[in-house]
């Protein structure tokens, strides 16, 4: 086995997170194609990205195993619907200004899994972590409050995503494996939806000599690259340590929304962001704390 290199690590790791959070300028780059057509897209060439990888990044045995365990196939089916789903709502909200929210959902997410683990996997939550939650909850309450209604894209980010994580858990697949399995499920419900929208960009045969078209392939190995670099990571570095990283990636995207592409930041999403900050530091403490504890 391959001896720990956590500057490897660390490298592999913000590279993975810094291209999760520059992904709004790709898709910006894609505006003129709907969203629906964008993830169509996204699935089918990260599908044939994927398969091709895996003829040079070997997983052996891992067909094998989802042969023998039909469940795990029926697992991939429900994880591939909620990731398609939160690709979805996060190209939606990238193309419909709405950036601010979506990143606001990958702050929420870390403590909606914490969530999830509580009341569906019945992990007893310590203090600390009580407080994170509620900290979060004050914050959307107060959102709730002031604007009237809930930040739904970011709510819908987070728990897609949360459930994705919860799901796939059931399921121990390898990431690359996965994701592939994932996207190939995908492939019928998207060639169908091309079908029975022939007058979708990418339906047409002259979409396929311009720029754009070139871009919306790219979706595939733009897909694969941080996850690769992400599941490279985790051999190199503690889960724990991974987990501090992924706040780059919606911080990225909070800088790009209001420096880049003039969101209004309003008073209220700016107060529930400070609960969310807060209760993200008391979770992160919480986690220093229990990594100590158990080293």
């Amino acid at each position: 086995m391959q001896a720990a290199n956590p500057r490897r690590g660390y490298i592999l790791g913000l590279t993975a997170y810094i291209i999760w959070g520059l992904f709004p300028i790709y898709f910006k780059l894609l505006a003129s194609v709907p969203a629906v057509e964008i993830i169509v897209n996204r699935a089918i060439w990260s599908a044939i990205s994927g398969s091709l990888l895996l003829l040079v990044w070997k997983h052996p045995g891992w067909w094998r195993e989802l042969r023998d365990n039909p469940r795990r196939l029926a697992i991939l089916a429900g994880s591939g619907t909620l990731i398609a789903s939160n690709w979805l709502i996060y190209v939606w909200a990238v193309n419909n200004d709405r950036m601010v929210e979506a990143s606001l959902g990958y702050f929420i997410n870390p403590l909606v899994n914490v969530m999830l683990g509580m009341l569906l996997l019945r992990e007893r939550l310590r203090p600390l972590q009580w407080l994170a939650v509620g900290l979060a909850v004050i914050g959307v309450a107060q959102q709730v409050w002031q604007v009237g209604s809930l930040p739904w894209v970011s709510l819908a980010l987070a728990l897609t995503f949360g459930f994705y994580g919860l799901i796939r858990k059931q399921a121990p697949v390898a990431a690359l494996p996965g994701l592939v399995v994932e996207t190939w499920i995908l492939v019928p419900l998207a060639l169908a939806w091309l079908l029975f929208n022939p007058m979708a960009h990418s339906a047409q045969p002259e979409f396929w000599s311009t720029s754009q078209a070139l871009w919306l392939a790219a979706a595939g190995p733009i897909t694969l690259v941080p996850l690769v670099s992400f599941n490279a990571a985790a051999r190199h570095l503690p889960y724990t340590t991974l987990g501090f990283l992924q706040y780059i990636a919606p911080t990225l995207v909070l800088a790009q929304a209001v420096l880049l592409f003039n969101e209004h930041l309003a008073p209220a999403t700016l107060v529930t962001f400070a609960f969310i900050w807060a209760g993200l530091a008391v979770y992160s403490v919480d986690a220093w704390f229990n990594l100590r504890r158990r080293a």
